[in-house]
């Protein structure tokens, strides 16, 4: 390159860097720089003619030139900051419009490829991604979702390139790091994919649930591969049972062969199972392909029950896998993620031969013991078809229908089931009602209370428990089954306790199942005050609170049947749940009936019992206590019974207290009004203590709440 070239392009470089410099300061925030910007431009134009009219062009070579706006060929006298700023502005505004006519194309593009990402079609997804990022280079998502797409293909090297741009459009992209670290995981970079995640949770931390799941896939990852290296040393080194697994598995993979040859084989492979080398051995050496894609063996598990040499297939492999997945997440994981046997552990679970339901129950209750098992359970099993295995299992009177339910409920605690339950309710709602029909005679009453127990856990969900009172028939089923264990009290005692749980969350429902059900229930739940059992009186009083409400005729019965005697007592020797139970019930009966009111006031001297609930730290109890105080000031002389106690200054106290509950200061107000109606006294009282002003100003910061 001839000097003088060398000499042009220096010079050009540095004009670039200069205009790109004065257009900067021209769109600064600061007028002052703005300003300078102009003047320097004015100069430089100047400049710039003088040059071309001395020197002209020196080189041969021909210029490109980009025509500046009309303003701008005129003469430096006539050229102005206004029109430079307007040519700028222009030109923003048609990089604006271009901006969103490519951000459409890109929008419409990244749908296309989610499409053929939904369907399994990458390379396709791939190619929509990669012409969006041609409309637009800077949109995040395109990079994540390309990503995800060379993940699925195995890609991870492109997967990451993506990530790395998605992170330059947006640093906190938390999308970009899950992606990120699942590519890592995938190259066995296993604290880079560590630290991929730990950075989602710096920038969010509510998605920790998700975080967490993904840790553990990193360390179950990592001690898998620490495993798989320490089985290949050993098939190295010719250890004697190291060379007999894999070859054992060569036998087995042979076709065609008598159903006894493979359960023969596969229960010395079983006994060989003793240690996690080789049970990740029998994994590296294609283990669960070699026994699941056998087609004698999977025909044995499909017409299980027809013979007896299918059944002995049956149970052997199910032995084999309970030996293989014994303390190894590994194998747990292949095992269940496989389509055919996520199916098929639940379908087995239900088999009619007793055998292959203990060997699947037992199968099952191993995966249980660990987190990650149940969350491979729960994220791979038909968990329809499961349940109703599971509850089936109470015919039994041994410990397999206790083993069942403790399955059931490990299960129930985990967020997924959770919310399958509640998604697909309708459809498991007949094999739970049929656990209420049950006769508890003839079923185990613990694992029956446990189930029974578990329905009332879920049913505290409003959902949940808003599906269950819809269906007549499961409130029936629950009133049958109470009814049936009414006969021996002692003996169902578990199984009553449990049920009263389930239908105190059923009471929660407005409205209810059915007048015709609340009053039975009501029936039912006073004839348990008789009980001498604390847990079923208590629980029995809770039913009893949410269904007088319902009724003025449940009222009348529960009066005839002597429940504020019973209540009273309760209130005398209960506990604070029962205590909150029985006043809530006293605040109903008497708020309808006057006989209720007159017997509260005979059995409560003085009024003793109410009084010292006021003084209680639980403002449900407090706000009932007052309400039924207030109730009982309508009966002739109970106010006067109360003229030589502080029950003036304890009721303001309350009415003027910041209490969280607004009951609390209204029935405290309230009393107070009828207390001082029955006995003038208490309005004397009432005065003295700037009772009145206090008053007015709690109904008024009432009304404005």
């Amino acid at each position: 390159m001839a000097d003088y070239q060398e000499e042009d392009l220096q010079k050009f470089l540095k004009d670039v860097d200069e205009i790109t410099n004065l257009i900067q300061d021209m769109n600064s925030d600061d007028p002052v720089a703005q300003e300078k910007a102009v003047l320097k431009t004015e100069k430089r134009l100047l400049l710039t003619e003088e040059d071309q009219e001395e020197d002209g062009c020196r080189t041969t070579l021909n210029k490109t030139m980009i025509s500046p706006p009309q303003a701008l060929t005129k003469n430096a006298d006539e050229i102005n900051s206004e029109a430079f700023l307007a040519f700028v502005e222009k030109d923003a505004k048609e990089r604006a419009k271009r901006r969103r006519e490519n951000r459409v194309l890109a929008d419409a593009l990244k749908e296309k490829g989610n499409e053929a990402f939904v369907r399994g079609d990458y390379e396709t997804a791939i190619l929509c991604y990669s012409e969006g990022l041609e409309k637009l280079k800077d949109m995040k998502v395109l990079y994540t979702n390309r990503a995800q797409a060379y993940i699925k293909l195995g890609d991870y090297q492109k997967a990451l390139v993506d990530c790395d741009w998605a992170l330059k459009c947006d640093e906190k992209c938390t999308k970009a790091y899950f992606h990120m670290g699942k590519a890592h995981l995938a190259l066995k970079n296993y604290s880079v994919s560590r630290e991929c995640f730990q950075k989602i949770l710096e920038i969010n931390p509510q998605l920790q649930t998700q975080v967490k799941d993904y840790l553990n896939q990193v360390d179950l990852r990592q001690k898998a591969d620490l495993q798989e290296k320490e089985a290949h040393e050993l098939l190295d080194s010719g250890k004697n049972t190291a060379v007999t697994t894999k070859n054992l598995l060569e036998t087995l993979s042979k076709p065609d062969q008598n159903p006894l040859f493979y359960a023969g084989g596969i229960e010395i492979l079983t006994e060989m199972m003793k240690d996690c080398t080789e049970r990740t051995l029998f994994r590296t050496q294609n283990g669960f392909s070699i026994i699941s894609g056998n087609e004698i063996i999977r025909r044995c598990f499909s017409t299980a029950g027809k013979d007896a040499m299918e059944e002995t297939v049956c149970v052997s492999v199910l032995r084999l896998w309970q030996a293989v997945c014994s303390e190894n997440e590994e194998n747990q994981r292949l095992l269940v993620t496989r389509p055919d046997t996520g199916r098929l552990l639940s379908s087995l679970l239900a088999s009619d031969v007793l055998t292959i339901q203990e060997q699947s129950l037992a199968l099952l209750l191993q995966l249980a013991q660990s987190e990650n098992g149940r969350s491979l359970v729960v994220s791979h099993l038909d968990l329809t078809r499961l349940l109703e295995a599971l509850v089936s299992f109470l015919k039994f009177s041994d410990k397999k229908a206790n083993s069942a339910m403790g399955l059931l409920i490990d299960l129930a605690l985990e967020e997924r089931f959770q919310v399958w339950f509640q998604a697909n309710l309708p459809s498991v709602l007949p094999a739970l009602t049929g656990v209420l029909k049950r006769d508890p005679r003839v079923t185990n009453t613990l694992a029956l209370s446990q189930c029974i127990a578990l329905m009332g856990n879920l049913s505290a969900e409003a959902a949940t428990r808003r599906q269950m009172s819809a269906s007549e028939e499961f409130g029936n089923a629950c009133l049958s089954l109470m009814a049936r264990c009414e006969e021996d009290v002692d003996l169902f005692r578990e199984v009553i306790y449990a049920l009263l749980g389930l239908m105190m969350n059923l009471c929660l429902q407005s409205p209810f199942v059915s007048e015709i059900w609340t009053m039975e229930a009501s029936r039912r739940c006073m004839s348990l005050l008789n009980s001498q059992d604390g847990g079923i009186l208590t629980r029995a009083a809770g039913v009893l609170s949410r269904t007088l409400s319902s009724s003025l005729k449940i009222v009348e019965e529960a009066l005839r049947a002597g429940v504020v005697k019973k209540m009273i007592k309760f209130l005398k020797t209960g506990g604070q749940t029962a205590s909150r139970y029985a006043v809530k019930t006293l605040a109903i009966c008497t708020n309808s009936y006057h006989e209720a009111r007159e017997e509260v006031t005979r059995l409560d001297k003085k009024f003793s019992v109410l009084k010292e609930l006021l003084s209680s730290e639980d403002e449900i109890l407090v706000g009932n206590a007052a309400l039924c105080l207030g109730n009982c000031m309508e009966v002739p002389q109970a106010a006067s019974s109360l003229l030589k106690t502080d029950i003036v200054q304890v009721l303001l106290k309350l009415a003027g207290s910041d209490a969280q509950k607004t009951a609390v200061q209204l029935n405290a107000g309230i009393a107070l009004g009828k207390l001082c109606t029955a006995e003038p006294r208490f309005a004397a009282q009432l005065r003295e203590l700037h009772g009145i002003e206090i008053l007015n100003s709690t109904v008024k910061y009432l009304n404005d709440s």
